[in-house]
């Protein structure tokens, strides 16, 4: 899997940075960077991970090939 995209608060602001990448675009909202970040993890195959205002993690979102697939149940019939 691709390196993780991290959308996190910032001085004014929501940063969005790829791990590994040492990169970080800017935004004045939350929205506009969830966004940005939701398209770079979707076209990376990768994970985004959405920080809250006190930046712990607060969501994940896979969007590539996921380590920990749910098992399928079965239905009784």
């Amino acid at each position: 899997m691709s390196k993780a995209v991290h959308v996190m608060p910032s001085d004014g602001g929501w940063d969005v940075m790829e791990e590994g990448s040492g990169r970080t675009r800017h935004f004045d909202t939350q929205g506009e960077a969830l966004e940005v970040g939701r398209e770079m993890a979707q076209r990376n195959r990768s994970e985004h991970v959405i920080h809250s205002q006190d930046g712990a993690i607060r969501q994940r979102d896979s969007y590539g090939r996921d380590p920990f697939p749910r098992k399928a149940r079965k239905v009784a019939g």
